[in-house]
C-alpha cells in the first residue's frame, strides 16, 4: 500500500450529465464518509448528499460507491463519486477534496500504475486498458479488448516459465560436469525444448506489424505531380474541407494528416505537395518530405491526369489513380481505377478497395498481437538470446543466454523493468485513469 490518497475525475472534463471522480488509497473510506456524512456499504451504491467538511456547503446530491481492498481496480480501497457533470459540481468536489489532509491530485495513470504495482494488472495489460481508452475505430478496440484478456504479456509469462524450467535442467546439469560429461538425453531434452520455444517467438515477431499498424493507423500517402487532384481527393475521402484546394500549382507545402475510420479500420491518409523540379526553396523541402512521407507509407495512391510514372524511388506498393475523369474515361493496364471530383466517378470503388487492402494487411492472426514497439524489441531480444543459447556447446554459456531471454520476456509484463521505464510508460496515461 502506498501512503498518498490520490484522486482526478476519471470521466473526462467537459461537461456532462454525470462526472465521475475517482479516489484511491488509505484514506479513501475516511474522505468518502466524511463528505457523505455516513457510513458507505461497500459494493452498494448510496444517494446521498456531498458537503464540504471544511465550510458545511452542500456541493451535490450523488451517487457514491466503495470498492474495499483487494477488490477494486487499485488494489486500494477505492470511492467513486457519481455528481453531476457541471464544471461548478465537479471544481467544488476537487477543491473539497484536496483541503483534505495527506489527498492530493492523481498523475496521468497513476490509477493503473497502482494496479500494476499491486499486482491487479501486468503491463501489457495496462497498456492495452490505454489503447482501449484511446480507441477511435471498432478494429482499434477489438484489439485493445484482446490485449486486455489474452494478450502478449500472458503469452511471454507462458514462454518466461517455460525458460525457467529449461534454465533450471541446465544449471542442475553443472553439477555433475566435475564428475563427468552432461548425458546426452538431457542435452537434447533442453535443445528440443529450446527449438520448439526458438520457432513460437519467430512465428509471432513475423507477423506484418500488424498489430502496431491497426493501433496507429494504415498509413495511405496520397502523392503525384501538381494539380494532380490530391488535395480533392483528400476532401472527398475525408468528407470535409481538410486541404485547401486551388488551381495554381504548388498549393500544399506540407503534408496535411486526416483520420479515417473506413469500416472499423484506421487509415491516416497523408495530402502532400506535387512532386516536380524546384526552384523555390520552400517547395523544394514540401516535397522533401512528400517523398520521405511515401516512402514509409503502407501505400501511395499515385495521382495524374496522364499516367505519369511515380517517383517516389521506394519499395513501397503504389496505386496508380487516374484524377479528373470528368468523362468516364476507362483505366488503362497500369491504372487501378479513374475518378472524378466532378461525377463522383471511382470514388466508391476506390474506398472499398482501401477497405479491403486494410482489411488484408491489418487483421489480426489467431495469436496474441504485438501493439507496441517495447514489446517487438523485448521479444526480438529473447529470440536473439534463444539463438546464442543453441549455438553454446558449453552449458554454462547456455544457462547465461537463457537467463537473459527470460529477462527480456519479463520486460513485456513488467516483471523486470526498472522504475525510469515505469515512469515513461504510465506517464502517457490520460488523468483519471
Amino acid at each position: 500500500m502506498t501512503a498518498d490518497t490520490i484522486f482526478a475525475v476519471a470521466s473526462g472534463l467537459k461537461k456532462s450529465g454525470v462526472a465521475v471522480i475517482r479516489i484511491s488509497g488509505p484514506q479513501a473510506v475516511e474522505v468518502l464518509e466524511l463528505l457523505a456524512c455516513k457510513k458507505i456499504t461497500p459494493r452498494m451504491a448510496v444517494y446521498t448528499e456531498l458537503s464540504d467538511p471544511n465550510t458545511g456547503d452542500l456541493l451535490d446530491k450523488s451517487i457514491a460507491l466503495l470498492f474495499r481492498a483487494p477488490a477494486s481496480f487499485t488494489g486500494e480501497d477505492v470511492a467513486e463519486l457519481h455528481v453531476h457533470g457541471g464544471h461548478a459540481v465537479i471544481d467544488g468536489v476537487l477543491k473539497a477534496l484536496g483541503r483534505q489532509p495527506g489527498l492530493r491530485p492523481a498523475d496521468p495513470g497513476e490509477f493503473s500504475r497502482r494496479a500494476f504495482l499491486n499486482g491487479k494488472l501486468d503491463l501489457s495489460e495496462a497498456e492495452a486498458l490505454a489503447d482501449l481508452i484511446d480507441a477511435e475505430t471498432v478494429m482499434q478496440r477489438r484489439q485493445a479488448l484482446r490485449g486486455m484478456d489474452q494478450g502478449i504479456g500472458r503469452l511471454a509469462e507462458e514462454w518466461r516459465d517455460r525458460l525457467i524450467d529449461v534454465r533450471a535442467l541446465a544449471e542442475a546439469t553443472i553439477d555433475f560436469i566435475d564428475e563427468g560429461d552432461v548425458p546426452d538425453e538431457v542435452m537434447d531434452d533442453i535443445r528440443e525444448g529450446l527449438g520448439a520455444l526458438r520457432h513460437e517467438l519467430a512465428s509471432t515477431l513475423d507477423d506484418g506489424q500488424r498489430g502496431e499498424r491497426l493501433r496507429d493507423g494504415f498509413a495511405v500517402v496520397i502523392a503525384g505531380p501538381p494539380n494532380a487532384g490530391k488535395s480533392t481527393l483528400l476532401n472527398l475521402l475525408a468528407k470535409r474541407e481538410a486541404a485547401i484546394v486551388s488551381a495554381y500549382a504548388g498549393t500544399t507545402r506540407d503534408a496535411i494528416d486526416v483520420h479515417l475510420d473506413l469500416e472499423g479500420y484506421p487509415v491516416l491518409l497523408t495530402d502532400t505537395a506535387g512532386i516536380r523540379t524546384s526552384d523555390d526553396p520552400v517547395e523544394r523541402e514540401g516535397i522533401n518530405r512528400a517523398v520521405t512521407r511515401a516512402r514509409h507509407a503502407d501505400l501511395v495512391l499515385w495521382l495524374s491526369e496522364d499516367g505519369a510514372e511515380p517517383d517516389i524511388g521506394a519499395d513501397v506498393p503504389v496505386w496508380r489513380i487516374r484524377t479528373k475523369a470528368d468523362g468516364g474515361r476507362e483505366t488503362n493496364d497500369q491504372e487501378l481505377v479513374a475518378v472524378s471530383a466532378v461525377t463522383g466517378l471511382g470514388i466508391n470503388e476506390l474506398i472499398a478497395r482501401l477497405v479491403a487492402e486494410a482489411a488484408e494487411q491489418l487483421s489480426a492472426g489467431t495469436g496474441p498481437a504485438i501493439t507496441r514497439a517495447r514489446h517487438r524489441y523485448a521479444l526480438e531480444g529473447a529470440l536473439a538470446a534463444v539463438d546464442r543459447s543453441l549455438s553454446h556447446p558449453a552449458v554454462e554459456l547456455l544457462a547465461e543466454e537463457l537467463r537473459i531471454a527470460s529477462h527480456e520476456l519479463g520486460r513485456i509484463s513488467g516483471h523486470t523493468d526498472p522504475e525510469h521505464v515505469l515512469d515513461a510508460i504510465f506517464s502517457r496515461f490520460c488523468i483519471g485513469k
